[in-house]
């Protein structure tokens, strides 16, 4: 049976009087059990696992930080009865990812993950917390794959690039009306994947294919040949780690090519790389809201608790704690009993309508893409782009 939970609002007062409602729902239809580390869910523990460091540091800190929002407002209401917030900082490495999710299994309290936050991340870790059934919603991995793999235990938060990469195409072709464009990816499983459904998806369109390496410095010989394939747009999949040196390089070689990126690239370091002016009139695209957009005062409180805008993703890891939290509130004690409440979960959050399908994926029907634009040095909210 399907619990149905009212509105996620962004003050403490509200989340913890739409919590308290929740519980007393759910205990009716059956309560926690005995078998859990913590039968009251007092010092159960909620995950974040991400790049906390690295070059792509700044994705992962807006997606702890929406989280640890959540779970901040939730223990102030509840002192008595605290929940714990653990990092798990993979760095973004695909390399270190196993190791660290066999540490994070490892803590008896620990009732779910917010996260892998990047896919390829995603790929390597997932097998290990389905092994040992711990919940996870991610914020933030996009790969379309990982919603194949038979997972039991992973859930997303946000359309997938199978939805991002063909509106990031239709948004080439229908907005900017592009005749040529230039297709490069990083290799990664993220990059590589949604610069593939932007190629499937422009076919004859794209005039030259090429890809760079995460950490690569010099990009002289793609840029080179974007310049000779006569593309007036370029897309790229990857990071804003690369893409902000990357955009810098090509201004100074003359090219005036429309930059197109996703989500990987929607952040303040992109512009830093590459410099206000280089930047300037790059699209970017990602399937999350504009933060300003968030139902209830999330915007609000956010900025208050941190004294910046929320980054990409913050609003959606808002979310997904919340609905660990509601699961807690709900008599959820158990990795089990933890991850049945989210299958059944359906709520409205500060992002959207949640509601999950069998695989993990959201419903479909809840899905936007937004496209951005870098203007005068910063982000700016520019359309949703309508589906075909």
């Amino acid at each position: 049976m399907k619990h149905k939970y009212g509105r996620m609002l962004g003050s403490t007062a509200t989340v913890a009087a739409l919590l308290v409602s929740m519980a007393a729902c759910t205990s009716e239809e059956g309560g926690g059990s005995s078998d859990s580390a913590s039968e009251d869910g007092c010092g159960l523990e909620i995950g974040f696992f991400g790049a906390y460091t690295g070059e792509n540091a700044n994705l992962g800190i807006a997606i702890y930080r929406g989280a640890e929002l959540a779970i901040n407002q939730y223990n102030e209401e509840h002192p008595d009865c605290q929940v714990e917030y653990v990092i798990f900082d993979s760095g973004g490495s695909e390399e270190t990812a196993p190791g660290l999710a066999q540490e994070a299994v490892a803590h008896e309290n620990l009732i779910g993950v917010i996260g892998p936050a990047f896919s390829g991340e995603s790929s390597a870790a997932n097998p290990i917390f389905e092994e040992a059934g711990v919940p996870l919603i991610t914020a933030s991995a996009t790969n379309p794959d990982l919603a194949n793999q038979g997972w039991t235990v992973w859930h997303r938060l946000l359309g997938n690039d199978a939805s991002q990469g063909p509106a990031a195409a239709r948004y080439i072709q229908n907005v900017l009306q592009a005749q040529a464009v230039f297709v490069i990816d990083d290799t990664t499983t993220y990059g590589e994947g949604l610069a593939n459904e932007v190629r499937d998806t422009l076919g004859d369109l794209v005039v030259g294919n090429s890809t760079i390496q995460p950490g690569q410095a010099d990009f002289s010989a793609v840029i080179t040949q974007l310049q000779a394939s006569g593309a007036d747009t370029v897309f790229f999949g990857g990071y804003y780690a690369e893409a902000g040196p990357f955009v810098r390089q090509l201004r100074a070689a003359g090219s005036q090519a429309t930059f197109v990126a996703a989500d990987g690239v929607r952040d303040p370091a992109f512009i830093e790389g590459a410099g206000p002016e280089a930047a300037e009139g790059a699209i970017l695209t990602c399937p999350c809201i504009p933060p300003s957009e968030a139902e209830g005062t999330f915007y609000e409180d956010y900025q208050e608790a941190y004294g910046e805008d929320p980054g990409t993703y913050g609003p959606e890891a808002y979310d997904a704690a919340t609905i660990f939290l509601a699961g807690i509130e709900a008599g959820a004690t158990t990795r089990e009993e933890m991850n049945e409440f989210i299958d059944n979960y359906e709520g409205q959050g500060v992002t959207k309508q949640i509601r999950f399908q069998e695989n993990g994926e959201l419903d479909e029907s809840v899905i936007e893409i937004w496209a951005y634009r870098v203007e005068n040095g910063q982000i700016v909210q520019d359309q949703v782009i309508p589906a075909e």
